[in-house]
């Protein structure tokens, strides 16, 4: 499978295998890419997930092959968009382990994504303009959001990369490490989110990913109903009977 799906405790590890096409996105990796959020946001077991990728590039972006053989519609799925992921609704966070290069499309799924950890040599970056192509995908109007208008559109309109230090100084990036580290990193990330209660970590990420769209009167009301939404549940009551016994909590995501 040209993405594949295994699921860790309570985290899902996403990975994208066509390492002899540099992870290109054709149309069956937009289809299984679909198909393994699906079954994330389905498994109420899984509380985190992590997309990587097999090889010395993330994503080299959509496979312009397939596009050249009159195929480029079925790089994009109805309910996610570019990849399966750049348009894709979700209440769970997603994590990307970045090594390699993440060009162009990459890095427009990588912006798709809740947080970033990349190897110290990756480069991200929007080189459509070097093409005569603009990147449809959603790194237009991310790239501003995550790293500020001025370098956004330096980025966007030179098309030259942007290192995986500078990004992380930008705040595009969460940790930089050494290569053989992305994936442990990644992990210790999402062990420290899973060792929250899923509902209230679902119900957080949902009022923050609007901070930047909604108005503050819009915002506090997401923010009562985020919280009106956990009461009564069992795990509302487990945290506070755990602290008081001295014990760690044991969620059950209900």
């Amino acid at each position: 499978m040209p993405v594949e799906y295994v699921k860790k405790g309570n985290v899902a590890i996403i990975t994208m295998n066509r390492p002899e096409a540099r992870n290109a996105i054709n149309g069956e990796m937009a289809a299984t890419m679909e198909a393994a959020l699906d079954q994330m946001e389905d498994d109420p077991e899984v509380w985190v997930g992590i997309l990587t990728a097999v090889g010395k590039a993330f994503c080299a972006g959509a496979d312009l092959k397939e596009i050249s053989a009159g195929n480029g519609g079925a790089l994009s799925t109805k309910k996610g968009g570019f990849a399966g992921i750049a348009r894709r609704e979700r209440t769970k966070p997603l994590i990307a382990a970045i090594t390699g290069s993440a060009l162009a499309g990459g890095t427009e799924i990588a912006l798709s994504c809740d947080m970033i950890i990349a190897a110290d040599d990756t480069n991200f970056g929007l080189p459509e303009v070097k093409r005569s192509l603009v990147a449809g995908a959603g790194g237009l109007f991310r790239l501003p959001r995550q790293i500020g208008r001025a370098v956004a559109l330096e980025a966007i309109l030179t098309g030259d990369p942007l290192s995986s230090q500078r990004a992380y100084e930008l705040g595009m990036v969460n940790k930089v490490v050494p290569e053989a580290d992305v994936m442990t990193e990644a992990e210790k990330l999402a062990a420290r989110i899973t060792a929250n209660a899923p509902l209230a970590v679902k119900a957080s990420r949902a009022v923050a990913m609007n901070a930047t769209s909604k108005t503050d009167d819009e915002l506090w009301k997401d923010s009562g109903t985020a919280f009106a939404s956990i009461v009564g549940t069992e795990d509302f009551k487990e945290g506070p009977k755990a602290f008081i016994e001295k014990r760690a909590p044991v969620w059950k995501g209900k």
